[in-house]
């Protein structure tokens, strides 16, 4: 019996992915990959130029395909369907003043949070939309519809009316996860008065169409949640992803509305909630201190794993490109508790291991605040492949860690969507079974866990006393 072929879709900032799994199992048969230009404005042609070549001649047998995009990106349209300007993407900081503007003028933090889950910064839609109204106002005038990045690909393959996830459209800024609905007060607000077209927002098994060779389109989703779909996130389940920059997530029953703004209240793409927080310090962190000891990244590890918990003192915060939980965008990087004893390369590279740690620990705590059980950490991204990472992460977190295999998870999330889809049934395909079994780290002992509690406790302490941000291990 011949396999049901799935595909899914990962365009990225960097590069578009193509997996083919089989629809039942999940087990990948064929992969491809094309970049993207850089830059934080991109036309979107690139992205479907970036498609078809990854995807040139692995879709032979498909039934359905899905697309994970980048999130928060803005795609306008105008009357014909014809791209306005090129797509800003999420990186694109041009709109943070637009940012502080809209929340003081919507009411605050906590209007925001209630109206749609979480308080806007620069990487938002919304954002985005209120600059190019007061940058661009003749080019906003032209403006008929906007899309996401996933919707702008999704539309291109069906050819059909433009859909979205409630999932993706939970970054937008103007859709709220909690009442499945947008609001366009908030839309018209931003964008001076314009209220667009917005795509139709799609169930979480829904099609979007079909392609000219009738592959079924499923709905697609924003990266952060086809990658909860493609590791199968289970309640109780927390991602640390360390790249660039770090995020952690999992799936909550119920949806978060913050209103520090540290915990993003997105929506998930099975239709429950998908609680978020980023940090801009992460892997770069360990790459930056290793160049300044002049170490390779494996010399690296065998310093900081030569030094004993707690790095004889020292307290590393690692706020090399600012920060973003907690909302410290003009922070620089500190090293405190230096003495003769304690300046050594070796713990100067274990204090970078646990302050980067300690960040993302604090994440955690921020989603746990805002009704994420965690009960395990599952660990990916390039910083994950650090055995001082791997060594230190039980101890900081404080709970079960387990490295799943290298994979493109956001690509398999979304072909996991497309097979829900195409089978129609109330639950995604389980494709667990088919995946290698994950890496479990040394579960901490008591006596480990209260060291990790220490370690936390006086990055804490270290960060009220540089700029005067106050939380105990705990509270919320």
């Amino acid at each position: 019996m011949t396999a049901e072929l799935v595909a899914g879709i990962d365009s990225s900032t960097q590069s578009t992915k193509v997996v083919v799994c089989d629809a039942e199992t999940g087990e990948i048969v064929r992969t491809g990959r094309a970049p993207h230009p850089e830059g934080t404005e991109v036309a979107p042609a690139a992205w479907w130029d970036a498609f078809r070549e990854a995807a040139n001649g692995l879709l032979d047998g498909v039934r359905a395909i899905g697309v994970g995009g980048q999130q928060h990106g803005m795609v306008t349209l105008d009357e014909a369907g014809e791209v306005v300007r090129p797509a800003l993407l999420w990186n694109d900081t041009r709109s943070a003043q637009a940012a502080l503007d809209l929340i003081d003028e919507l009411g605050g933090p906590s209007a925001w949070a209630k109206a749609v889950g979480s308080v806007p910064v620069a990487s938002f839609t919304v954002t985005k939309l209120r600059w190019l109204a007061e940058n661009e106002p003749k080019l906003a005038d032209r403006v008929a519809r906007v899309l996401l990045p996933h919707d702008w690909l999704t539309w291109k393959l069906t050819g059909g009316d433009p859909v979205t996830d409630r999932g993706d459209a939970s970054g937008t800024g103007y859709f709220s996860p909690s009442d499945n609905a947008y609001r366009l007060d908030v839309l018209s607000h931003a964008f001076g008065g314009r209220t667009p077209e917005l795509p139709t927002v799609l169930g979480p098994a829904d099609a979007a169409g079909h392609t000219p060779d009738g592959v079924l389109v499923s709905a697609g989703t924003g990266d952060n949640m086809a990658a909860a779909l493609g590791l199968e996130l289970k309640p109780g389940d927390a991602v640390v992803s360390l790249g660039t920059s770090g995020t952690v997530f999992g799936v909550a029953e119920t949806g978060a509305a913050d209103v520090s703004g540290e915990v993003a209240g997105f929506a998930d793409a099975t239709g429950r909630f998908l609680p978020l927080a980023c940090t801009l310090n992460a892997a770069r962190v360990l790459t930056a201190t290793a160049a300044m000891l002049g170490a390779t990244l494996s010399e690296f590890d065998r310093l900081a794993l030569t030094a004993e918990p707690g790095a004889g003192g020292l307290t590393f915060l690692p706020y090399l490109d600012g920060e973003r939980t907690p909302n410290l965008p003009g922070a620089t990087g500190s090293l405190s508790g230096l003495t003769r004893d304690n300046m050594t390369p070796e713990n100067l590279a274990r204090s970078a291991v646990e302050g980067m740690l300690c960040g993302l620990a604090a994440g955690l705590d921020a989603v746990r605040a805002h009704g994420l059980d965690v009960q395990r950490v599952l660990l990916i991204g390039g910083g994950a492949q650090s055995r001082a990472v791997r060594a230190v992460a039980p101890l900081v977190f404080g709970v079960p860690v387990q490295l799943p295999e290298v994979a493109e998870y956001v690509a398999l999330g979304a072909a996991r969507q497309a097979a829900w889809a195409l089978a129609s049934s109330a639950e995604p395909p389980s494709w667990q079974e088919n995946q290698k079994l994950r890496l479990e780290l040394d579960e901490p002992t008591e006596a480990q866990r209260a060291e990790g509690h220490r370690i936390q406790q006086r990055h804490l302490e270290a960060r009220e006393a540089a700029y005067g941000v106050r939380r105990n291990l705990g509270e919320d």
